[in-house]
């Protein structure tokens, strides 16, 4: 059996951005130092980290060097390349590794890949090239979303399609590049289960969150989501079967849609931590961050289970600052209510620029207690100095 890597050896992160930070902080809370490889020397993970090396995340010679200086690697996010993280497991282990993230890089491989496993995924089809519309039009003629095979994220690379009519055009407006045909569905919720798996193979789940989006960009996330027990079940046997079948070794979420009779159908998969699973650093006995330190370091797995009766998490976006400054002292009087901030330097509309978390007896009262924090941080109008 793989030893573990015990608190005092330096772990690795490809990226700088939020999800780095919060690991970053877990990993340090537990005991680790922590270094990344980040684009920019300022960025919100290089600011926690003990070291932190800047370069572009395609940089062989670079990433190579920088896995050379810590005991195993992680990612931030899905887009660095496939190919560098397979350089680095030439030198240490890089957990997920290269082979997910070339799964979860390309839409359409990711969606195979869950069919594959015997899993329920809605209808889609390739449009890769020209020869591809009449094939694709004529196997989802409805409605429908073209989606890039590659890149987007947060609605980027998306085109909504009334009819099979709009394919050429939309797929014109995307620059003709690989591109999914996925079915519309009529769902009733969006759920996601964010799980880890270990070296050896165990597994733990959170019980699934609700989301909720505006623009695109998810906004909301309440705990627990409100579904029945056989639909919360039967979520949790599919991330299981995601995680199982695709061998992952760290955190993923799989997002789901849930339709007007209970039943699922895979969205999309995302091999780290969520959006949707920040609010566990409140609400849960160990976090998706601990977990993931947890898993990349062959430790056993914490207990996932919800330590409040409800918990709720709010996105904050650069547009909160469009009239100055936000009132965080009228936000953190709200009982329950915790503030995390990324420390990004601009604020731009659409942003990520941190989250509330609000947790209560119930999660009417956690969601009530982080839409109040929300509306408060408006109050203040000061511009900036």
């Amino acid at each position: 059996m793989t030893q573990p890597l015990l608190p005092g050896a330096t772990l690795g992160m490809l990226g700088g951005g939020q999800l780095g930070r919060m690991f970053a902080q877990a990993a340090r809370r537990m005991g680790y130092r922590v270094a990344v490889l980040t684009t920019e020397a300022d960025s919100p993970a290089a600011q926690v980290a003990d070291a932190s090396t800047v370069a572009a995340y395609d940089d062989r010679e670079a990433v190579t060097a920088f896995t050379r200086g810590v005991a195993a690697v992680t990612l931030e996010f899905e887009n660095v390349p496939a190919a560098m993280a397979e350089a680095a497991a030439s030198v240490a282990p890089v957990r997920p590794s290269g082979r997910l993230l070339e799964v979860a890089q390309n839409r359409l491989l990711e969606k195979e890949a869950v069919a594959g496993l015997g899993l329920p995924v809605g209808r889609f089809h390739p449009v890769v090239e020209e020869a591809d519309l009449a094939a694709a039009a004529a196997a989802i003629p409805g409605g429908a979303i073209l989606k890039t095979a590659e890149s987007g994220y947060d609605g980027k690379g998306q085109r909504r399609l009334a009819d099979a009519s709009e394919l050429e055009a939309a797929w014109s407006s995307l620059g003709r590049v690989p591109c999914i045909l996925e079915e519309l569905v009529p769902f009733v919720r969006e759920i996601s289960v964010v799980g880890a798996r270990g070296v050896d193979g165990e597994v733990a789940l959170f019980a699934p969150f609700e989301n909720q989006h505006a623009r695109q960009i998810l906004d909301l996330t309440l705990w627990p989501a409100a579904v029945s027990e056989e639909t919360a079940a039967a979520a949790e046997r599919i991330a299981r079967g995601v995680l199982e079948g695709l061998g992952v070794v760290g955190v993923l979420c799989v997002e789901l849609f849930v339709l007007e009779d209970g039943s699922l159908l895979v969205n999309e998969l995302a091999p780290r931590p969520h959006n949707s699973g920040h609010l566990t650093l409140e609400a849960a006995v160990s976090s998706q961050f601990e977990q993931q330190v947890r898993a990349v370091c062959g430790l056993p797995l914490g207990s996932p289970e919800r330590r409040v009766g409800g918990a709720a998490m709010a996105n904050l976006l650069g547009d909160l600052w469009a009239d100055g400054e936000p009132d965080w002292a009228a936000a953190l009087a709200v009982p329950g209510v915790s503030l995390h901030l990324y420390g990004k330097a601009e604020a731009r509309p659409g942003r990520k620029m941190g989250h509330l978390t609000a947790t209560g007896a119930t999660r009417d009262e956690a969601e009530q207690r982080v839409q109040a924090a929300r509306s408060a941080l408006q109050r203040l109008t000061v511009p900036h100095a």
